[in-house]
């Protein structure tokens, strides 16, 4: 399973992408295999509030509906409203079309997995 260098990740698999003071984040190649077929995902409004760590929205798949956290703290100034409207482009395009959402950072991120570590913590799951 490849997983992006030039992203870094959390332990709840979702990625993030910093450009500017702005998030993209979506969830990974790796979770989006787990949870199976995507039939639905639930996202923070835009305006929003988030904060690290904290569950702000969920993906629900024909096995199971799963929290979506949230790995930065700021506010919501973007959602995928294609990924709402075509989930199913999570499982297909993790990495491209199928991000969740964009936040405006109000602090720096400090617990973000690098791909190293994701790819330890992904290893040690399977």
């Amino acid at each position: 399973m490849s997983v992006p260098a030039e992203l870094n990740y959390t332990s709840e698999h979702e990625w993030v992408a910093i450009a500017d003071g702005v998030a993209t984040i979506g969830i990974t190649a790796y979770a989006a295999e787990a949870l199976g077929d995507i039939v639905y995902v639930e996202l923070p409004e835009s305006g929003a509030t988030v904060a690290a760590g904290e569950t702000c929205g969920e993906v629900e798949s024909t096995k199971s509906v799963s929290d979506l956290y949230a790995p930065v703290s700021g506010e919501v100034v973007d959602i995928n409203q294609a990924a709402v409207d075509e989930p199913e482009l999570i499982g297909t395009d993790s990495y491209g079309q199928g991000w969740l959402f964009k936040v405006e950072l109000t602090e720096d991120p400090s617990d973000l997995l690098t791909p190293e570590q994701y790819t330890q913590l992904t290893e040690g799951e399977g």
